[in-house]
């Protein structure tokens, strides 16, 4: 009798734990993939009776590190989760209700007023900056984005900027990316009657969320008026940890026309062969630059999911993805770069191989699924 009691109880139990409420993602795609995927907190919450507080585990207990998206409001809009998947694979996390251990901080953004109104983001791959109002006019003005080489996955934009000796390699990287009258990494320009036209630097910015995981800001530009043009326009950067690449997203408001023709460019180096390639589906431009100053090699590119874009390569300077901006509508491209001394990509092929995951990872992003 007691034998029969016991396999009731197990197989109660059984019953009870296949009944638990969990998570499941899954990577259609033929990639591993090591990213965040997000679910919206309303929806979160509720499915699991719960609230901020909690831990999320994967099937051999290991705590699956998140963060609760803002988006610059005063509460979480999207619970964020860091998954590793392999190439056409599920996994199913649990999710219980008690405090989940602290983690360290992956992202890292902010104004750099010390530094002429710089603004500066990291993850624990690569940091980059944009310039501000206080270099313009300045000799050393530069225009596009600049891109500092890593090779720590510790977060040194405060360190670096106080030590000011950041344009050589102390083990962990440095800033030799030169940027100078170019878009640099893959910023925007204008591009008006065939010619490229910078915009004046940002004005405001905005921090919407800064990590652990994840770091998006908005940057604001001051209304302009450009060969007759009344233009005005924001980025939103966001940056999640691990990843080479940035998700960019504009807004145009054009007073006069409905579309703004602009400019997405990458600075090109002095070289007779440049390792440049553009290929389509969606578009997309990588450089592999020569070495600079036997500080290694830089990979730098851009995509641009959105039809209708036309590579231009008739400047010895930079090389330009054409695109338009409709009023009031969101923009998304991506940039990102590479430094071979990280170890993590050390050459173009291995350059041209990850532009070209990201671009499939884009076409099938992770799915999930409250269960």
């Amino acid at each position: 009798m007691k034998k029969i009691w016991l396999s009731v109880f197990t197989i109660a139990v059984a019953v009870q734990a296949n009944g638990q409420k969990y998570i499941q993602v899954t990577n259609a795609s033929g990639n591993s993939r090591n990213e965040l995927v997000s679910i919206p907190y309303d929806k979160f919450t509720s499915h699991f009776a719960l609230d901020s507080i909690f831990t999320v585990k994967d099937e051999n207990g290991n705590i699956i590190p998140h963060q609760l998206e803002k988006l610059g409001a005063d509460q979480p809009i999207n619970v964020l989760l860091q998954v590793k998947l392999e190439p056409k694979s599920k996994i199913r996390l649990s999710v219980v209700n008690t405090a989940s251990p602290a983690i360290a901080r992956k992202t890292f953004a902010r104004y750099v007023p010390e530094r002429f109104d710089d603004f500066a983001w990291e993850n624990d791959v690569l940091a980059f900056r944009m310039y501000g109002k206080a270099l313009e006019g300045r000799a050393d003005d530069a225009q596009g984005l600049d891109v500092w080489a890593k090779r720590t996955d510790h977060l040194i934009i405060d360190k670096w900027y106080e030590t000011e000796d950041y344009h050589k390699d102390h083990g962990e990287g440095l800033d030799y990316y030169s940027v100078g009258q170019t878009l640099g990494a893959g910023d925007i320009g204008l591009y008006l009657n065939g010619n490229l036209q910078f915009t004046k630097h940002y004005r405001r910015y905005k921090v919407l969320d800064n990590g652990p995981l994840r770091t998006t800001f908005q940057l604001e530009f001051d209304p302009e008026n450009v060969e007759g043009q009344n233009i005005t326009f924001s980025k939103t950067y966001r940056l999640d940890a691990g990843s080479n690449f940035n998700k960019v997203t504009l807004q145009f408001e054009n007073q006069k026309e409905a579309t703004t023709p602009i400019a997405i460019g990458v600075v090109k180096r002095k070289e007779e062969n440049p390792k440049l390639t553009y290929s389509q589906k969606p578009s997309s431009l990588a450089y592999w630059e020569p070495e600079i100053n036997s500080s290694g090699h830089i990979g730098v590119a851009v995509i641009v999911p959105e039809k209708g874009v036309q590579f231009v390569n008739d400047r010895p300077e930079q090389a330009l993805l054409i695109t338009q901006v409709k009023n009031d509508k969101d923009f998304v491209y991506y940039n990102g770069a590479a430094w071979n001394r990280a170890g993590k990509i050390t050459d173009d092929k291995e350059w041209n191989k990850a532009v070209e995951t990201y671009k499939e990872n884009l076409k099938k992003p992770l799915k999930t699924v409250l269960k």
